[in-house]
């Protein structure tokens, strides 16, 4: 059996890359036999960036809605907040004085964020002490990860082996499994889809909004009548990760023919995504207007979550001395 521990960004709504990347793999990854699933809300991880109480409380219930209107069945994984479980800082504390200052230094995230960010705190510089204390509370032994967190899931690794070769065997050691380059979705603007690029395409505001940014998709200048590559088109690269084969194979040949302009067919992808995601648009809405529902399903995670935690946390405190 794999336990599996996915670590969620609360950031705001999650976006249409979040959810062909991360949002619908995992839930697939989770409904798989044999597999047990840990999902969290990482808002601990969210005050390195965010300092307002009501956008973190907004952010984690817009995630949390998310992750349960595409259908995670929370009987069957453990879906909880990450600031429910005080036990995670105390792990980190732990951790951190077994982890020398100069490998941190390292890290390939904080270089990046400490040279773009007005706001760069210590919780940045700590932020992969805190990774691999979600992780190792849980005794997961597999976590899905992009290129970009690769680097931390080796932090990890290497924390877990320095505390298990001095005390004896605590901590289970993960293995990262690289998440696949066709979870990668483009923005409007042809880039990666990010938030920091304002790029993205939300398929949870009402349909004017998302009229719009759908109509801000780049495209080239060619005459409607004109034969077009659909493989350098932003319009048909996003409809052919979201589109049955059969309607990709329609678009593929109208554009081919010259059978279709970039402004009906950028029509054709917000019909889709309106159809494609109509159940999931409904429940997000209900959700959010209905936010106790939410937080009832969080707590139940987080209590799940603890009787984990607590068992790992024992193993660490005796081993440290601070348990008889």
């Amino acid at each position: 059996m794999a336990r599996i521990l996915t670590g969620i960004q609360s950031t705001g709504v999650p976006h249409l890359g979040n959810i062909l990347g991360a949002i619908i793999p995992a839930i697939k990854r989770s409904k798989m036999k044999g597999n047990e699933s840990f999902l969290f809300i990482a808002d601990f991880h969210s005050l390195t960036q965010i300092k307002n109480a009501e956008s973190l409380k907004k952010n984690t219930l817009y995630t949390a809605s998310a992750w349960l209107s595409f259908g995670l069945d929370t009987k069957k994984s453990v879906f909880y907040k990450q600031s429910d479980i005080p036990q995670v800082t105390e792990l980190s504390w732990y951790l951190s004085c077994f982890y020398p200052y100069q490998r941190l230094t390292l890290s390939h995230s904080f270089k990046d964020k400490s040279d773009n960010l007005k706001d760069v705190n210590s919780g940045l510089f700590n932020y992969p002490v805190l990774m691999a204390a979600d992780i190792l509370l849980y005794d997961a032994n597999l976590v899905p990860v992009g290129k970009d967190q690769l680097q931390h899931l080796e932090i990890t690794r290497d924390i877990a082996s320095r505390f298990n070769n001095q005390f004896g065997e605590t901590f289970v050691t993960p293995k990262a499994e690289l998440e696949r380059d066709s979870n990668f979705v483009i923005g409007t603007d042809g880039n990666k889809m990010s938030k920091s690029k304002n790029n993205l395409i939300d398929i949870f505001q009402d349909d004017n909004l998302l009229e719009k940014q759908i109509m801000k998709i780049k495209t080239k200048s060619i005459p409607v009548d004109e034969a077009k590559n659909p493989k350098n088109c932003n319009i048909f690269k996003i409809f052919s990760l979201i589109a049955e084969k059969k309607d990709v194979d329609i678009m593929r040949k109208r554009y081919l023919s010259g059978n279709i302009g970039f402004g009906e067919a950028k029509k054709v992808l917000l019909n889709e995504i309106k159809t494609k995601f109509k159940i999931e648009r409904d429940k997000f809405n209900f959700l959010i207007n209905n936010p106790e529902i939410v937080e009832q399903e969080l707590e139940n995670g987080s209590k799940k979550a603890k009787i984990f935690a607590n068992e790992v946390l024992k193993r660490v405190r005796l081993k440290l001395g601070y348990n008889k």
